[in-house]
């Protein structure tokens, strides 16, 4: 009852209610984030290390002056601050992906709900999966950038700057993945048709080659292609799914218009 007085009776809401409604996602997005986070402190040690082996395999392979630097006092503190709140963002993507849904599609109806089950659903295996695959490329992406350095030079990093590449690194390419799950929310909203998606394919090759292009620094060509394959295979399945829908829906209409 409250949330229908909250609406126009055309099931609209204000601005004030949408930024009432925007503040009280982003809260709980916050407060799960900060839960999770708290977990990610005891894990921050063993995936700082994991994270740190392309930068010891520097010194073991190549037979070179390659560490990890702390250059102030509260480095260290500092990072394993950044890897738990990155983790909580990680752990808590369930939470904050039905957030984002439910803010964009506030009136969902019993039909509606379904499809929030599915985005889930196809949003986190392919999240982590994006997470996963930027996590395998990781180390070669380093080994290949510093092995720009002459031979004779040392590979001293700061914990704070390797840090920030590693994480935005794997965190970009995750959320890569996720958007064609995205491209086919707008199109059972509505929003986006199936023609259009299709009719896009040209465009959407171009900025995934752009899109890996800058997650694989230094053009790393097979990082890139073993990157822009799946992302394009995805953004097809994405299409198709849409046409599956648009053509259901056209055939559910004409059956309508029928029955008049």
């Amino acid at each position: 009852m409250a949330e229908a007085r909250r609406r126009s009776p055309e099931g609209r809401m204000s601005l004030g209610q949408h930024l009432v409604e925007l503040r009280k996602r982003l809260g709980i997005i916050g407060f799960s984030v900060v839960i999770a986070a708290i977990a990610g402190w005891f894990l921050a040690d063993p995936v700082w290390s994991a994270l740190s082996e392309p930068v010891l395999e520097i010194a073991s392979e190549r037979n070179r002056n390659a560490d990890i630097n702390y250059t102030s006092v509260t480095e260290a503190f500092d990072t394993k601050v950044a890897i738990a709140l990155v983790l909580g963002i990680v752990i808590a993507a369930p939470v904050w992906l039905y957030q984002i849904w439910s803010f964009f599609v506030p009136a969902l109806m019993r039909k509606e709900r379904r499809y929030a089950l599915g985005f889930l659903g196809a949003s986190l295996p392919l999240f982590f999966g994006g997470v996963t695959m930027g996590w395998w490329i990781l180390p070669n992406v380093v080994l290949l950038l510093t092995s720009f350095a002459p031979q004779e030079s040392a590979t001293l990093l700061t914990a704070k700057v390797y840090l920030d590449f590693a994480l935005k690194f794997v965190l970009a390419i995750g959320v890569g993945f996720v958007l064609p799950v995205f491209l086919v929310l707008l199109n059972l909203i509505g929003v986006l048709s199936a023609k259009a998606i299709i009719r896009g394919w040209r465009w959407a090759i171009v900025v995934i080659a752009l899109f890996t292009a800058l997650a694989t620094p230094a053009a790393d060509i097979v990082s890139m292609i073993i990157l822009a394959i799946p992302m394009i295979g995805l953004y097809f399945v994405a299409a198709g799914i849409a046409w599956l829908h648009d053509r259901r829906a056209a055939k559910k209409a004409a059956a309508l218009a029928a029955q008049v």
